[in-house]
């Protein structure tokens, strides 16, 4: 099981530059839709399973998931 914590805006542009880090967005799409981060892939909350999580996803690099409370 990997750690889950929290990073600051200098902690997620060293994830995505040193470690290529996966960037997924938890909003509902209409949100989405209206403003992401660059290259961030949708997956809504609502619908997040075990399955839909890992599907596409590397599990050799770092996850970061974020919605509009925070990162």
């Amino acid at each position: 099981m990997k750690t889950i914590t929290s990073i600051d805006r200098s902690g997620l542009l060293r994830l995505i530059e040193a470690e290529n880090a996966q960037i997924v967005d938890v909003l509902p799409k209409a949100e989405y839709d209206e403003a992401h981060l660059p290259g961030a892939r949708h997956l809504p909350l609502k619908g997040l399973t075990a399955a839909t999580a890992a599907t596409g996803l590397s599990s050799s690099r770092p996850v970061v998931v974020y919605c509009h409370d925070g990162l």
